[in-house]
């Protein structure tokens, strides 16, 4: 039982991590924490459902240009939302992120309701069993998605001029200025590119989760949780944390009681906060939350 946990904590893990990774990117990039990027996943995930169910465009199609308008979607979120707060509080921005979650949770109950619809997918559900563990193919090609995205990133991050970039910018946004940085059009191609990335996230897990407009609340808060535990703006931290998140999830849902499953996401965030605020591969930072 205990081998099956944790090949199931790895897969659900893989999910999250996805969340976190993509969170991660726009972080780096603009150090603002997306609290509304669950709704952003959510909505990757209607836009897929809209254009093959309504539409009768190919499964494939449909992902590329669902990825496609959340990348603008984020876009115009910076340019049109962020940006004008200029040199706004720190906590203004966090509420504007906040304010974007629950009006695109509320655009979606106004059109849905609360149905929870099944999203389509090109994967067949039937496990493969090794043993006594089953696995099931979307599982395996949400967990080889992460690979390829944690080493595409790493590789952006640490070994480009474009790293550089972010780097300069994550320092300090007026030095980076000063040295010809656009800065604005780098923070909203960054978010963009975080938008885009909770997309995939949404057209993965969907199949796996069902469709609903609260999904992306609980995705959220797990995405946070394994933010918080890897580190913040760490790449390797985000995954390393949606696995442990999930793991412990599954673990203590299993062995100790099922009302873990809802709350350990909470419990992660407030005992890496009490006791190593960095998390595993983070270091502190000022930084603008």
């Amino acid at each position: 039982m205990l081998l099956q946990l944790i090949v199931s904590g790895i897969s659900l893990g893989a999910i999250y991590a996805l969340v976190a990774l993509s969170m991660t990117v726009a972080f780096r990039a603009t150090t603002i924490v997306q609290f509304g990027h669950g709704d952003v996943v959510m909505g990757g995930a209607f836009v897929v459902y809209v254009l093959v169910i309504f539409l009768g465009l190919p499964y494939i199609a449909a992902a590329l240009a669902g990825v496609g308008l959340l990348f603008f979607l984020g876009l115009a979120m910076w340019r049109g939302l962020m940006k004008p707060l200029g040199a706004a509080p720190h906590l203004t921005f966090a509420m504007m992120t906040v304010a974007v979650s629950y009006l695109l949770r509320g655009i979606s109950r106004v059109i849905w309701g609360r149905d929870v619809l099944p999203m389509p997918t090109v994967l067949s559900h039937q496990p493969i069993e090794i043993g006594n563990v089953y696995i099931t193919p979307h599982n395996m090609v949400i967990t080889a998605i992460i690979l390829v995205l944690v080493v595409i990133f790493f590789l952006i991050f640490q070994k480009s001029r474009v790293g550089q970039l972010i780097q300069a910018v994550f320092q300090t946004e007026r030095g980076a200025a000063l040295v010809g940085i656009n800065v604005s059009a780098f923070h909203s191609t960054m978010w963009g590119v975080g938008a885009a990335m909770g997309a995939i996230g949404g057209i993965l897990i969907a199949p796996i989760t069902l469709l609903h407009p609260d999904m992306g609340a609980h995705l959220l808060m797990r995405g946070f949780a394994a933010m918080t535990l890897g580190g913040f703006g760490s790449l390797l931290g985000a995954v390393v944390g949606g696995i442990l998140v999930a793991l412990i999830e599954m673990i203590a849902g299993a062995y100790l009681s099922t009302a873990f499953i809802d709350i350990s996401a909470y419990t992660v965030i407030i005992i890496v906060l009490v006791i190593r605020p960095a998390g595993l591969f983070g270091r502190i930072e000022g930084i603008r939350v």
